[in-house]
């Protein structure tokens, strides 16, 4: 049986030209996204003929790149590529170890939709090869960093649901506690994990405290303050209820008062989304 023949495409990195290869398009192949399924001659790609790569994925720290993109979207798998030549000097064949050793994928941006190209081992042939896994844009950065970081993101109602949440107590309470444990720890490597949380409770502490006293909080060289904000209508509740909301979202940090008596400082990065949670 003759070797099967893909469609000839030039693979490009920007402007750069990398490298042609051959693709081979996935039959029957139950994507959720259709929106591209026709292109191409049964490639996913605007052009038959080509290949843009817009840029390459943060390395995957935990598992390989495939096992994230079938994870948070099965039957992903679009096409395979293929590189025509066989040499080790070919800017494609580069990208191909890049991304296999560096657990990277090279990304093709198209609307709202990511094609993600992931080196694959080839048992057949030492050719650089690649499946191409089609993701909505921005799911597979955002899972990948929770899973690089060992963090689960939690989705909460702030109005509806009770959160954990730190008063000037609570956090003089921690402090003190993670204080008595590192002083008695002996592990280097324990008391460099726990200092570094004491260090950001302290911080955190100290912006609480800010907060309480002039309704404005110092970050970055920055004065900021609170901005009143309407809570969403609750069915049943007539009266309107508003709160000062600090929003410091490169920090993922909330302060607010949910309770106008108490002053809360609320590891969140808006009403719905709550702060990564350490697994």
């Amino acid at each position: 049986m003759g070797r099967r023949v893909g469609i000839s495409c030039k693979v490009y990195h920007g402007d750069v030209f990398l490298g042609e290869a051959e693709a081979f398009p996935i039959t029957n192949n139950n994507s959720s996204s259709s929106s591209s399924s026709s292109k191409g001659q049964g490639l996913p790609f605007p052009n038959s003929n080509e290949i843009r790569i817009d840029h390459l994925a943060p390395p995957s720290e935990r598992c390989p790149p495939l096992s994230v993109l079938q994870t948070i979207s099965p039957f992903a798998v679009r096409c395979k590529v293929q590189a025509k030549s066989l040499s080790e000097l070919s800017l494609l064949h580069r990208l191909y170890l890049s991304c296999f050793q560096e657990r990277k994928s090279a990304v093709v941006v198209i609307g709202n939709e990511e094609l993600h190209l992931v080196a694959m081992p080839s048992k057949v042939e030492k050719v650089s090869c690649f499946w191409c896994c089609s993701v909505p844009a921005g799911l597979y950065a955002s899972c990948l960093g929770m899973l690089n970081l060992r963090c689960l993101a939690i989705v909460f109602d702030l109005d509806e649901t009770l959160i954990v949440a730190n008063t000037m107590k609570s956090f003089e309470d921690r402090i003190e506690a993670l204080s008595r444990r590192i002083d008695g720890e002996n592990d280097p490597i324990r008391v460099s994990g726990m200092s570094a949380e004491l260090k950001r409770y302290i911080e955190d502490k100290d912006l609480l405290k800010q907060y309480i006293e002039m309704d404005t909080v110092s970050e970055g060289g920055r004065s900021i303050s609170a901005q009143n904000e309407e809570v969403p209508p609750v069915p049943g509740i007539q009266e309107k209820i508003v709160r000062p909301i600090i929003r410091l979202l490169e920090r993922n940090i909330v302060l607010t008062r949910i309770n106008p008596e108490v002053y809360f400082c609320a590891f969140t990065k808006s009403f719905i989304w709550v702060n990564a949670v350490r697994t």
